[in-house]
């Protein structure tokens, strides 16, 4: 549960002038461009918020910016906690948070670094509840994700949740790179069939990725094609009247370019995926990179809404889903064959 003194935070950066709340100064710009900097931004803007006793301090801080200093910093920090790993803390969604580190560290990564645009905006819904499905690449942290939330906030006023899978929430790496229960703070949803359909149920307006784990597995050489949908978002939908909005990403494949999945080291590791690329040499150096990913062009193409058509009580329910996940599949596809065609 966020603290009160962080509620109190939140709460008078609503009542006050902008300027009281987090100011991304010259050093939060000098971490935006250098690439081992951004786990500093995001970890920088949560302490101002929260009390966070187990968290990186300055000196770790500096660490991170120099070849092999992350490992000095994690060894800093781990002493400093007692040989122990960092408090997991009870997190639930906060969106006042959400909408603080919307505004404050992922407008300016957004707009400057990953140039995010929305198209066909006509298309947008007045309000939701919604499942906003898009294609999902890149093999690396979900900015793909995080960027269209944050336009889709910024154009309609939505708050969103994304789906993300389950390692997200409570793998190692994750544990000591990010925040306390940073994920759910955010909004974050397991992508588990209870917690989605939890979620559906509330009314929510989620972000869902349809191919699941197999789109960022399918690496740089299928990076445009479209893998198999599951169908449990077109049963849900149908099941509590939700409709989707599908969206076309084209430019998240080059936040991690070149990219090829390494299955037998990423079940060893435990991750959904890891990709091996020329990138991930300097990964070893900067392991606070984790969270970093190449500056792209991300482009959303809105298509028209899609109602719930499903008739809920029919005995071929799960097939007429899985013929309406692949016709959306293709669809998809075709569109992001024609945007190609067109740049």
């Amino acid at each position: 549960m966020i603290n009160q003194h962080s509620e109190n935070l939140l709460n008078s950066q609503q009542e006050n002038t902008p300027g009281e709340g987090y100011i991304f100064n010259w050093f939060d710009w000098f971490c935006l461009w250098y690439p081992p900097g951004w786990l500093i931004l995001f970890n920088r803007h949560w302490q101002h918020y929260h009390t966070d006793p187990d968290g990186w301090n300055w000196l770790e801080y500096g660490l991170f910016l120099i070849p092999g200093g992350f490992y000095l910093a994690l060894l800093s920090r781990w002493l400093r906690l007692g040989f122990h790993s960092p408090r997991k803390e009870v997190g639930e969604f906060d969106p006042k948070y959400q909408q603080a580190f919307g505004k404050e560290v992922l407008g300016p990564i957004v707009k400057y670094y990953f140039r995010g645009e929305l198209q066909q905006v006509e298309n947008l819904p007045s309000t939701g509840p919604l499942i906003v499905a898009m294609n999902h690449a890149g093999m690396c942290f979900p900015w793909d994700f995080l960027s269209l939330g944050y336009l889709l906030s910024e154009a309609k006023g939505w708050v969103l949740q994304p789906i993300a899978n389950p390692v997200l929430f409570e793998h190692p790496w994750v544990i000591w790179w990010l925040p306390p229960q940073w994920l759910q703070v955010l909004g974050g949803v397991r992508a588990e069939l209870n917690d989605f359909e939890g979620a559906i149920a509330q009314g929510k307006i989620l972000l869902y990725a349809p191919e699941g784990i197999r789109g960022p597995l399918k690496g740089w050489r299928r990076r445009y094609q479209l893998e198999k949908f599951d169908v449990s978002f077109i049963q849900l939908s149908d099941r509590y009247h939700i409709p989707i909005l599908p969206v076309v990403c084209i430019g998240s494949e080059f936040l991690h370019p070149w990219a090829v999945n390494f299955t037998k080291l990423q079940r060893l590791v435990k991750l959904p995926f890891l990709p091996l690329s020329p990138l991930m040499f300097a990964l070893l150096l900067f392991p606070s990179m984790g969270v970093w990913a190449m500056r792209t062009r991300l482009r959303y193409f809105i298509s028209p809404l899609q109602p719930a058509g499903l008739d809920n009580h029919s005995k071929k329910g799960r097939a007429a889903a899985y013929q309406q996940a692949q016709q959306l599949r293709q669809k998809l596809q075709l569109q992001i064959n024609q945007f190609l065609g067109k740049s």
